[in-house]
C-alpha cells in the first residue's frame, strides 16, 4: 500500500505568511495613499492616465500575489533561502509601488513627467517581477509549473520584451496600448487560471 504524503505543519506557512502580509500591506497602503492625494489635492499635480492604469494593475497584482502565494502552503520543507526569496519577491512589488508614488514630486510638472522620467526603473522592476514569478512557480513544484501551460511561458516572455520596449520609448500610443492591454489580459488571466484557491 502506498504511503500518504507527509502532512505539512500549517503553523510554518502561517508564520511566513505574516511577514509576506506586512510587505504586501505596505505596498497596497502606498498605492491607496497615492490615489487619495488626487482626491485631497486635485489641482496640485496633474494625473496621467497611463500612470493610473499601472496603479490599478499593480493594486490588482498585489492582491492577487497574496491570493496565489497560498500555494506555498503545500511546501513540505521550508529553507531560509526560500523564505528570503519569497519575501524578496514581495519586496519587488513594494518597490514598484514606491516608484509609482514617490515621496515628493517637486521636481516634476505632473505624473506624466515623473512617470516618463522614471519609466526605466518601473519597467525594469516589472520585468524582473515576471521573471522572479517563474522561479516562484517552480518552487511550488514541477506539477504546479507544468499546470500553467504553454501560455504562461509565452506570457512571461511577451511581458519582458514589452517592458524592455516600454523602458526605451516615450511614444504615448505605445504606453497607452501597453497599459490597457496589460490590465485587460491580467484580469483575463486571473479569471481563467487563478480565480479559485486550491485548484
Amino acid at each position: 500500500m502506498a504511503s500518504s504524503p507527509p502532512m505539512v505543519d500549517p503553523a510554518i506557512f502561517s508564520h511566513i505568511r505574516i511577514v509576506l502580509s506586512m510587505v504586501v500591506s505596505l505596498g497596497i497602503a502606498r498605492l491607496l495613499s497615492g490615489v487619495a492625494r488626487f482626491v485631497q489635492h486635485p489641482g496640485r499635480k496633474r494625473a496621467y492616465g497611463v500612470h493610473l492604469l499601472w496603479v490599478v494593475s499593480l493594486l490588482l497584482s498585489m492582491m492577487h500575489f497574496w491570493w496565489w502565494e497560498f500555494s506555498l502552503s503545500h511546501l513540505q520543507v521550508w529553507r531560509f533561502e526560500t523564505y528570503v526569496f519569497v519575501v524578496g519577491y514581495a519586496a519587488l512589488y513594494y518597490l514598484l509601488c514606491a516608484v509609482l508614488f514617490p515621496d515628493d514630486l517637486a521636481e516634476y510638472t505632473g505624473y506624466r513627467d515623473y512617470f516618463m522620467s522614471r519609466r526605466r526603473w518601473f519597467f525594469a522592476l516589472l520585468a524582473t517581477a515576471y521573471l522572479v514569478d517563474v522561479a516562484d512557480t517552480w518552487i511550488k513544484g514541477q506539477e504546479h509549473l507544468a499546470a500553467q501551460g504553454y501560455e504562461y511561458a509565452v506570457r512571461t516572455a511577451a511581458y519582458v520584451v514589452l517592458c524592455v520596449v516600454a523602458s526605451l520609448t516615450t511614444n504615448a500610443r505605445f504606453h497607452v496600448a501597453f497599459a490597457v492591454l496589460s490590465l485587460t489580459y491580467q484580469i483575463s488571466w486571473i479569471l481563467r487560471v487563478y480565480d479559485v484557491i486550491g485548484k
